[in-house]
């Protein structure tokens, strides 16, 4: 496990207030049973826009189309697209999509799905509020719907997903969802527990639909595994002016499946 992260574990919390004054909401289930473990948090059932979470279902149906073939094919070529991050100006492959979460590779890889097949798997896969008409008046659904926009899911439909994927209930092939959870892999934890997830980061809008980048979102949504055991989270940190990185959002995860005696040396739950 990465040092860092073994030291925001225990010192994370408490500072916390000084790094993003925000509103958390946490929600975690036992993979096995669907048992809610626990729901921290006043807007666990309030919708926002998945940002790059969005990332875990465009997989899914890349791979199920056939449009994503492995974990490093296809290969997409930077085509001078206006980007600020340094790592999306080259070639990106399924791997690098997800670990860096490129824009640019989400919306080639939507507009060769295409609005209504892109539709019908959110339907199909009960996504939030299955909106994909995007900005107001721009007609842009295609290729932003998820980027702080129309689309919205709160954090306990992101596990009720997430749940679906693990339990293979979701109707895409055993090569989507294999390929997909291989894309998701984060890191290994204390104890051997292997996390996966996707982080998003967006920001919050006015009634008029404009911007309001005073408030930003933040996400962390997964499932940590060992052997037979599965449990999944969703962190939403919203009213934001400073953004939590990975490391930091890990932090809080590895907080509360230790508080609730995982990830610790102590006998935990599934020991009883």
């Amino acid at each position: 496990m990465n040092p860092l992260l073994s030291f925001l574990c225990f010192v994370f919390m408490a500072a916390l207030s000084q790094i993003c004054a925000g509103e958390i909401s946490f929600v975690a289930l036992d993979g096995t049973t669907d048992k809610v473990l626990f729901e921290h948090g006043q807007r666990c059932n309030q919708r926002y826009s998945p940002c790059s979470t969005f990332k875990i279902a465009l997989s899914l149906i890349g791979f199920d189309l056939g449009i994503l073939q492995d974990e490093q094919n296809p290969e997409m070529p930077y085509e001078g697209y206006s980007v600020k991050v340094d790592s999306w100006k080259c070639s990106q492959t399924p791997t690098t999509w997800m670990q860096r979460s490129v824009v640019w590779y989400s919306q080639v890889l939507t507009q060769r799905i295409g609005l209504s097949r892109m539709g019908n798997y959110i339907a199909l896969f009960g996504y939030g509020n299955q909106d994909l008409s995007g900005d107001r008046g721009e007609n842009n659904g295609l290729t932003h719907a998820w980027l702080s926009s129309s689309l919205k899911i709160s954090a306990i439909e992101q596990t009720a997903f997430l749940q679906k994927l693990l339990t293979g209930r979701l109707p895409v092939s055993p090569h989507a969802q294999q390929m997909t959870k291989n894309l998701l892999f984060c890191d290994t934890l204390e104890q051997g527990w292997k996390l996966y997830g996707k982080t998003g980061t967006g920001f919050e809008r006015y009634h008029d639909g404009s911007p309001d980048f005073t408030r930003q979102i933040a996400w962390f949504v997964g499932w940590i595994e060992k052997n037979d055991h599965k449990f999944i989270f969703a962190l939403n940190i919203s009213e934001l002016q400073d953004v939590p990185t990975k490391d930091e959002r890990t932090g809080i995860v590895v907080k509360h499946f230790k508080e609730a005696g995982i990830l610790t040396n102590k006998t935990s739950p599934l020991e009883k």
